[in-house]
């Protein structure tokens, strides 16, 4: 059952950047690692996805930065981390035939994610006098944790 920790592990990551978490899961897919070929996620490994996500990753870490971004904790922010999360669970688990549980594990991660991430970032903001240093903080875990996850797959 590897894939549920890396469903939660991919979750927890949608939790502190949505697009950081779906940009790992499409560069997997695309260098086969995680084989969606034929299932509704195959759309993942095109062969132009995972520059389009990773494009959309950096924009998301540049706007994390911006002072009139709302927080992850308003209800539109909230529910797409979860979705998102949901949506890289079920990819890490579709291989193994078990896409709810994936789901489940994405979604729990997410929701840790948000909570944890949102509380851990206002705490090192708090600690380091502003909240930048935090946020480059928790933008070097959320790649760390996306990379450690794709490149144990398989």
């Amino acid at each position: 059952m590897p894939f549920l920790i890396a469903a939660f592990v991919l979750g927890i990551v949608c939790g502190l950047r949505v697009m950081t978490a779906f940009a790992a899961v499409s560069w997997a897919a695309s260098s086969q690692q995680l084989p969606l070929q034929g299932t509704w996620l195959s759309f993942l490994g095109f062969r132009f996805t995972p520059y389009i996500t990773s494009l959309l990753a950096v924009g998301e870490i540049i706007n994390d930065k911006l002072p009139k971004t709302p927080s992850r904790l308003v209800p539109p922010q909230f529910s797409t981390r979860v979705v998102m999360g949901a949506l890289t669970g079920s990819a890490i688990a579709l291989a193994s035939g078990h896409l709810a549980l994936g789901a489940l594990a994405g979604i729990v991660g997410s929701v840790v994610g948000t909570l944890g991430g949102a509380k851990g970032r206002a705490l090192l903001a708090k600690s380091f006098g502003r909240d930048l240093p935090a946020a480059l903080l928790e933008d070097v875990i959320a790649i760390a944790l996306a990379v450690v996850v794709v490149v144990t797959l398989r």
